[in-house]
């Protein structure tokens, strides 16, 4: 129960930091690569600090090497396209087909040998039959929607790796904090030499500011919930949480079409949650 909370909290926070994201690259005030900067610049101070004053919080193990390596690389290409996918893509639009990375979730955590009860795979049986009737009654935009694709099916193998690092390995300060460190230091080069961008200088904006913390405690939030639960659980509700907030965001700020059939399949995506927490 503590993961589930954890992660629902996490979205709500994502998504207000998303919106402000995507406002302010829209209206060409910022870059993608400084947004990603700015996303997780809060976030690694706070591993940091965690790292710095808990004794013991900081374990990384070199055996781990063999798939921290792996994700590294793979959470550098996540990153990038995840942003490009949020500028592009409508909000609803985004969050509705990173949903497709639960059906697929469920496969790699009966492999690690978690136990699912029938219940959890009429849930997620559920969520998948939801989205197929979105992509067929044009619930879905085509705007940026490959880029989308391409993070959902990418977050099964970083979230398994991620998962099984912390489980076998690393601490979640460890492993999070040394990728964040590589992430922010790959899009701040691209910020300040194709963009012409000095990521800290946004620092000197409120409205910058509101959007780096608010990915920050989203990020710390959504990390820590994958300790108490399976990986597949918490993506389901990360997932199916964040469609209300982008739902709600997209048509309240950027006109987003068809609100009733997407709040309507948030209420079925609500149930197919229910099943999967029963």
């Amino acid at each position: 129960m503590i993961g589930i909370l954890l992660a629902s909290l996490g979205t709500l926070f994502d998504e207000c930091s998303k919106l402000i994201g995507k406002k302010k690259v829209t209206e060409r005030q910022e870059s993608i690569f400084t947004w990603g900067f700015l996303d997780l610049f809060w976030v690694v101070l706070a591993f940091f600090a965690v790292a710095l004053l808990v004794p013991g919080s900081f374990r990384f193990v070199a055996a781990s090497l063999a798939t921290f390596i792996p994700r590294l690389v793979l959470e550098v290409a996540q990153a990038h396209l995840t942003v490009k996918a949020a500028a592009l893509a409508a909000r609803s639009t985004f969050s509705f087909i990173r949903s497709l990375t639960i059906p697929l979730l469920l496969v790699v955590d009966v492999f690690l040998g978690y136990a699912l009860s029938l219940s959890q795979i009429a849930g997620l049986g559920l969520i998948v039959i939801t989205l197929l009737f979105l992509f067929a009654n044009h619930g879905i935009e085509r705007e940026g929607r490959g880029y989308v694709l391409f993070t959902a099916v990418n977050a099964v193998a970083t979230i398994s790796l991620y998962k099984y690092n912390i489980t076998h390995f690393n601490s979640v300060v460890a492993e999070q904090l040394i990728i964040m460190l590589v992430l922010m230091a790959y899009f701040f080069v691209n910020a300040y030499y194709r963009a012409h961008e000095n990521p800290f200088r946004f620092f000197r904006q409120p409205i910058f500011i509101a959007q780096s913390l608010g990915m920050g405690v989203a990020v710390a939030l959504e990390s820590f919930a994958f300790v108490f639960a399976p990986a597949s659980i918490i993506t389901a509700v990360k997932r199916a949480s964040a469609i209300l907030w982008s739902v709600l965001s997209g048509n309240l700020y950027f006109h987003e079409k068809n609100l009733l059939i997407k709040l309507g399949t948030f209420v079925v995506l609500a149930l197919g949650i229910g099943l999967l927490i029963w």
